[in-house]
């Protein structure tokens, strides 16, 4: 079966706001054996509403619309659903025990206007949003399905997980849908895909590679699709295997989204501790690391050491390395990891030192040099690399091959 998404909202669509619901549908969505088609996102405005629901019903098996759903004026989606199911707004007893409920434990009074919240479809199945006040409502028409939810995030993926995905399974009778993901690093996609590109050809019809290129790695997501799932995962594990043979020296992680995830797991796994000092990303790597639940058990904390005195000081960069090689230097950048390795008495430790620009670069180092250090229990590995002038970019490419650096070292000890 396919779906498609309805996003509705003018702050998505002014950039007010990022439309994380697309994300968290679709990825809920191809989990459980569907396929997603179109994702769009329209304003609140009623005709908008009507033109995406009508194409999209014309081409899906289902569509799923979040926002709108509210009290206030700008709130239209439930009387666009009404006139496209020729159906008309009732108050419905379950959506206002719901809303009478959350409002009492609120300790707010139940005012009319959000008595409204209660009014739906006279046609639709109401599914209990227990979080919030705004009722999910499943519509059916010709076989097809619409279900509308509220935009809040939190609201519609606790639906979505308990309520809508098993629904739409059981409506549906959906097959199999499996992913892995790959993480890759050291390689261009482009050079990379001339590596692979045997191995690609070669792969199974129910099988379809996909390149998702990110700053400075690119990750491989293989999709299976069929009616027994046992025989899928053994079927992609088959082909992970050949991959390993041609591609395994570039290849930093499997089943994760990001390179901190592939460093956390070897850190849990090894039980072994982590410290970094940050000149040039400026604390991106440790924010990164304590992003992801967990982190604690292994990341002992960092060093922002921005300016020279602060390498002196805090991390022991001699004074004599940074104003003979500068603080852009492979001396130096050994000295940072080197140094808060020992001061933090952790196992491992990354240093990062570099020009992000869009100012600062010379002749010798222009913007977009970088160095890194990484040192570990027996040794410490420098590397210089050049990112270009795109400040953010700089960073997040340093970011990565830092985490990819530390990788190859613990995987070589």
């Amino acid at each position: 079966m396919n779906v498609s998404i309805i996003n509705i909202g003018d702050e998505l669509l002014i950039g007010q706001v990022v439309n994380s619901n697309a994300a968290s549908m679709s990825k809920m969505l191809i989990a459980a054996g569907m396929e997603v088609k179109e994702v769009v996102v329209v304003a609140d405005r009623a005709d908008a509403i009507r033109s995406a629901l009508e194409r999209l019903m014309a081409t899906s098996d289902a569509v799923l619309i979040t926002g709108g759903l509210g009290p206030t004026k700008d709130d239209v989606t439930k009387q666009v659903l009404c006139d496209h199911f020729h159906s008309e707004l009732v108050e419905n007893s379950e959506a206002l025990a719901n809303v009478t409920r959350l409002f009492a434990l609120r300790g707010y009074e139940l005012t009319p206007i959000n008595r409204q919240q209660a009014w739906v479809p006279r046609c639709c199945k109401v599914i209990n949003n227990t979080l919030g006040t705004a009722p999910c409502m499943w519509f059916e028409q010709d076989g097809k399905v619409v279900v509308a939810m509220p935009g809040v995030p939190f609201e519609m993926e606790h639906l979505m997980r308990t309520e809508v995905i098993g629904r739409l399974q059981t409506h549906f009778h959906t097959s199999y849908i499996l992913n892995k993901n790959i993480l890759v690093q050291g390689i261009g996609e482009s050079f990379l895909s001339d590596l692979i590109e045997e191995w690609e050809l070669g792969l199974p019809q129910s099988m379809r590679l996909a390149y998702l290129p990110q700053a400075g790695m690119v990750k491989l997501r293989i999709t299976a699709r069929g009616e027994d799932r046992e025989a899928l995962s053994s079927a992609i594990m088959r082909e992970v295997k050949k991959l390993y043979l041609i591609a395994g020296q570039y290849i930093v992680g499997e089943d994760m989204e990001s390179l901190p995830e592939a460093v956390a797991q070897m850190f849990r796994m090894n039980t072994r501790t982590l410290a970094t000092a940050e000149s040039c990303t400026g604390g991106t790597i440790a924010s990164k690391l304590t992003a992801l639940a967990g982190a604690s058990q292994y990341f002992k904390g960092g060093v922002v050491a921005y300016s020279n005195e602060v390498k002196e000081c805090a991390l022991g960069v001699p004074h004599p390395t940074l104003e003979q090689h500068g603080a852009v230097s492979e001396e130096t950048v050994r000295a940072m990891a080197e140094g808060v390795r020992q001061r933090l008495a952790s196992d491992y430790s990354i240093a990062t030192s570099g020009i992000a620009g869009p100012g600062g670069g010379t002749d010798d180092k222009p913007v977009g040099t970088v160095w890194i250090a990484v040192a570990g229990p027996s040794r410490t590995e420098t590397r210089l690399k050049h990112f270009g002038d795109d400040r953010l970019r700089t960073i997040e490419r340093t970011c990565n091959e830092a985490f990819s650096m530390l990788i190859g070292m613990m995987k070589g000890e």
